[in-house]
């Protein structure tokens, strides 16, 4: 094996304490023998929860040497609740040990500078690995055997069963369900999503009519018993066929897919997706059932095609029922708050989207804004002008009558949010999940992190609360004169009269948790730093294999250093006068296996973005490491 540096691993310390050990305190003491992997995550991070997801394999099959250790590290106020972690545990299936740490007192002693991050400790106790976003799975196996291997020769390898103890299930018709409809019928369609199913409830919204899915995680098309899902989150009709029917389309989350189901029949089927997550250089349009999704998380009718909140890769994609394809529509897989032509504009994990006669509205959970997509005004002048000439070529007239522009409503970016009402330019959010539109043109946000429902008035720019006290509110839906809101963390559907008069609630502001880079002024060295696995190599056989991409906000932050490349190192020279912001950074490197042997090596993307909180200062550091996959020999833990 590879000589690696020894870096002794800190002591794992949360004053939130422990979850899934039936009560007990681990340290790394008790875990000595085993080859322990910390996942740092946060339950708002939709790459966290694909991380979950990669893990689940390599869990299993090495459960007798292996011990992942969830170090839960929030990002947002709500995610530092002892209870919100105790719900994200059970809701996303975490099988191993969490460790509760809502002051980053661990991701601070492991110099941790990413959701997610992954780090191996081997049986010694000694750090080998950090690798940072995701994709990373292959390469943690091919360490886990070699570690094995290596450990069970020196003889200090411990096998045997783990310190997970599985909490008592809990019984209720529903657990941690997503959103709601209303079917043709007047029964409420919820997706009940920690139990991989969907839940048809009477009006009355407590009494289940029927079951569809078998409860259990998987991707299987078939009747109501026999279907499977995985995660489900968004739901939305589609218009009547020729016989009148209504076809529900469902994103199912976990599964990268949408299904459609046939409330007639019962009949659930894949329409789009392949079940493989989308990754950068994938197809962004084609087939529907041939092009890979990632997470969509929810699905609204507008415009003519079903417009996807592909919440994995911060972007909009549509699907068009009618000629069975799929396209990307808005956003550049960059994670942000930019505006403009929908193809230009950034996004940050979109998880909710509800539809008026002319705007899209989107919750943008991660920038905690309410953001919306409109036809782009030249969109008119193309068809035909106003003075009445003809508007040209008839491609190029489709094509612009076809262009949309995203706008925010409120919301300024990925680090600030709170609960504020008033104008809506300083307005604050905090990871709203839902949007529903209301019949007066405004809009009802489900304000997710800070248990209210919203209100938001395109007529005077204002902003109110509606109700508070709601758990994890995260969809919502108009039935009669109520809204009956999905009440996520209580298991429940909440059925509110609409308020005359708003709540009045006391503002308060908030900033991420996590804590600014003091950086020095001038020139910063950005490392993004990769090793590619044992047995592994840059894959060069058709140009670069990596790829860099840098921005910031506000963009003034960079005198120089802005825009792509494929060095994974980068001189930034940081302007003069601007005191603070945040560096976007986004990575990507492909290994291929190094065999002369193989005809057709397998080949590994790994990617992260980044987004650092910066603060210039005389006594800041001149180089800021990113890790992407590896150890960092000029910083981290102190080597021993």
């Amino acid at each position: 094996m590879a000589s690696r540096a020894r870096v002794r691993a800190p002591e794992l310390i949360g004053a939130g304490g422990w979850l899934n050990t039936g009560g007990s305190d681990l340290t790394l003491a008790d875990l000595r023998g085993r080859i322990v992997i910390l996942d740092f995550w946060t339950f708002c991070c939709v790459n966290c929860l694909h991380v979950l997801d990669e893990l689940r394999e390599l869990e299993e099959k090495h459960r007798d040497t292996v011990v992942i250790v969830g170090v839960h590290s929030p990002k947002f106020v709500h995610e530092a609740e002892h209870q919100a972690v105790v719900d994200a545990t059970e809701r996303y299936e975490v099988r191993h040990p969490v460790l509760d740490d809502p002051d980053l007192a661990t991701w601070k002693q492991y110099a941790v500078r990413a959701w997610p991050t992954l780090v191996v400790i081997d049986p010694e106790g000694y750090v080998v690995a950090q690798h940072a976003g995701e994709g990373h799975a292959h390469a943690i196996e091919r360490l886990v055997e070699e570690l094995e291997a290596t450990h069970e020769a020196k003889g200090t390898l411990r096998r045997g069963a783990g310190p997970y103890v599985e909490p008592e299930p809990v019984p209720g018709d529903l657990r941690f369900p997503g959103k709601v409809i209303q079917l043709p019928g007047g029964n409420l369609l919820v997706s009940d999503s920690t139990r991989h199913a969907l839940v048809e409830l009477a009006p009355d919204g407590e009494t289940v009519v029927r079951r569809i899915g078998s409860g259990e995680r998987g991707l299987a098309d078939g009747d109501a018993r026999t279907a499977r899902f995985n995660e489900p989150q968004g739901l939305a009709l589609l218009p009547a066929g020729p016989d009148g029917g209504q076809r529900v389309v469902v994103a199912d989350t976990v599964n990268h897919a949408l299904r459609s189901f046939d409330p007639a029949t019962g009949t659930v089927e894949t329409i789009a997706g392949t079940g493989r997550q989308w990754w950068q250089g994938a197809p962004t349009s084609g087939p529907a059932r041939e092009v890979d999704l990632s997470s969509p998380w929810d699905v609204a009718y507008f415009a003519d095609r079903l417009w996807i909140a592909m919440a994995g890769v911060h972007q909009l994609w549509t699907y068009d029922p009618v000629a069975g394809t799929v396209r990307a529509a808005a956003g550049t897989t960059n994670e942000g708050l930019v505006d403009g032509p929908a193809e230009q504009a950034w996004f940050a994990q979109p998880s909710g989207l509800a539809a008026t006669a002319d705007r899209l509205w989107i919750a943008d959970s991660e920038t905690s804004a309410l953001r919306y997509v409109e036809r782009d005004p030249r969109a008119g002048d193309a068809a035909g002008g106003a003075d009445g000439t003809d508007a040209g070529d008839a491609s190029q007239t489709a094509d612009v009558a076809d262009a949309f522009v995203v706008r925010t409503a409120v919301g300024t970016g990925l680090f600030d949010f709170g609960h504020r009402d008033g104008p809506a330019e300083q307005a604050l959010f905090q990871h709203p999940l839902g949007v529903t539109a209301l019949r007066d043109g405004s809009v009802a946000v489900s304000d997710t992190y800070n248990k209210a429902l919203r209100r938001y008035d395109p007529a005077t720019g204002e902003v109110s609360t509606l109700a508070t006290d709601l758990r994890e509110p995260s969809g919502a839906v108009l039935v009669g004169d109520d809204i009956v809101v999905v009440e996520s963390a209580r298991h429940r559907l909440t059925r509110l009269r609409l308020p005359e008069e708003a709540v009045r609630v006391e503002s308060v502001a908030h900033r991420t948790r996590r804590a600014a880079t003091e950086v020095a002024p001038g020139t910063l060295r950005l490392d993004v730093v990769f090793q590619a696995p044992t047995g592994q190599k840059l894959d060069t056989r058709y140009g670069p294999s990596t790829r860099l991409l840098v921005s910031a906000t506000p963009p003034e932050l960079l005198a120089d250093g802005a825009g792509a490349g494929a060095d994974l190192s980068r001189e930034l020279r940081l302007a003069d006068g601007v005191s603070e912001g945040v560096l976007h950074v986004s990575a990507m490197a492909a290994s291929c296996d190094d065999a002369p042997d193989i005809a057709y090596p397998a080949c590994h993307v790994h990617q992260q973005d980044w987004g650092v909180p910066v603060r210039v200062t005389p006594a800041g550091a001149d180089r800021l490491p990113l890790v992407l996959a590896g150890l960092d020999a000029e910083s981290g833990p102190d080597a021993e």
